[in-house]
């Protein structure tokens, strides 16, 4: 019997989105996209993210090897004071944010980019997740930041890392912190007439 199930290809190397879809069942192909993020602007972070996301799954989606499959591209950013925050530049900077953040709550947005190349047909949209972060002191702030966990991840924060016990609550998806909702992913892959389900690796 030949196998039917469509190609996903995730364009971002990010192994803690990886991570959530296989846990979903699915086994993705990955191509990193190579886009510029700070080359591209949007008025608002949740917009932000969701440019970055369909910048990510264009890129990959216009690859010889991408032809056929389905591409997801994802982008967060941590919205605080309005401002959109990314991954920070160095430790300094890492630092200053936590000591910003410690106390108070902020919005993960995560864009999110489906392109099905088989078809050219292509569907976008942002999931939000307000964080609420605990209070570490400056001694672990700097334990935190010397780990270097935090110069690889948008906000400089990761539910599934060692930034974990400094956040106190979500509310919202808590796939979407770690980098990918996948409640979104079904409604988009829904919207270009893919079932989920349809992605899933056999069973072991």
């Amino acid at each position: 019997m030949t196998d039917q199930r469509r190609r996903l290809v995730l364009a971002s190397q990010s192994p803690a989105r990886l991570g959530l879809l296989r846990q979903a069942g699915i086994e993705p192909e990955v191509i990193v996209s190579g886009v510029d993020e700070d080359a591209l602007t949007a008025p608002t972070p949740g917009e932000l993210a969701r440019v970055l996301a369909e910048a990510k799954a264009a890129a990959v989606a216009g690859r010889a090897e991408a032809a056929g499959a389905l591409v997801v591209g994802c982008d967060s950013v941590l919205e605080l004071d309005g401002a959109a925050l990314g991954k920070p530049a160095d430790a300094e900077e890492a630092t200053a944010r936590w000591k910003a953040m410690r106390g108070r709550a902020g919005v993960l947005q995560t864009g999110h980019c489906v392109i099905d190349t088989a078809t050219g047909r292509r569907t976008s949209a942002t999931a939000s997740t307000t964080v609420r972060f605990g209070e570490p002191s400056d001694a672990e702030i700097a334990a935190y930041v010397a780990s270097g966990e935090p110069l690889y991840v948008a906000g400089a924060f990761t539910l599934d890392g060692r930034s974990a016990p400094f956040v106190d609550g979500i509310e919202g998806d808590h796939g979407n912190v770690i980098g990918l909702s996948l409640p979104l992913l079904r409604r988009l892959l829904a919207e270009l007439g893919v079932g989920i389900t349809e992605l899933w690796s056999p069973a072991a």
